[in-house]
């Protein structure tokens, strides 16, 4: 029986060998599950838009910058001003809305904040391909005795960290 367990574990330990091999093979970059193929080799971010009914003044630049840090820290792309980069990303913060969420298990009546973001994605190098377009949203919940300013200072880097995450991971989890 015992010879059997150690057959199992050297076979598993093959497979995973060979399995990372070919993955490594196949012409795509990866990272902790990020995926960019070879032949992307730079991105230009934007400035993010804040188009939102309420605006959060801090929030569009504050966003750009973590976006753009966060793809330099974590990919090899070389993050670009020129318009012609392999791709092209524009985002537009088109929501920003406060709505009541409902109560804690404390019992407190709880806000529910809720930021939207349209991102628009352009292969640079090929103007005839079509965008690709997605929204993200994500909300964020606060204690309703709390103002809204005091929720967003509170909440402002766990928002931003949060949207960063979101637009990140779909801009290099869908190749």
């Amino acid at each position: 029986m015992r010879n059997y367990k150690k057959i199992g574990f050297l076979i598993a330990i093959v497979a995973l060998i060979a399995g990372t091999t070919f993955l490594s093979s196949c012409g795509v970059y990866s990272f902790r599950d990020v995926s960019i193929p070879d032949t992307v080799k730079s991105v230009q971010i934007a400035p993010i838009v804040n188009r939102a009914p309420y605006v959060n003044t801090q929030l569009a630049g504050n966003l750009t910058d973590r976006l753009r840090r966060k793809i330099q820290n974590q990919t090899r792309l070389r993050v670009s001003n020129d318009p012609g980069a392999d791709l092209v990303v524009n985002a537009t913060i088109t929501d920003y809305s406060l709505s009541t969420s409902g109560v804690s298990s404390t019992g407190a009546s709880l806000n529910r904040l809720t930021v939207t973001v349209q991102v628009s994605v352009t292969k640079g190098r090929d103007p005839a391909a079509p965008p690709q377009e997605y929204t993200l949203s994500r909300p964020f919940d606060f204690q309703a005795t709390k103002s809204l300013q005091d929720a967003e200072r509170e909440l402002f880097e766990e928002i931003v960290r949060g949207l960063t995450d979101d637009i990140f991971n779909r801009l290099f989890s869908n190749w």
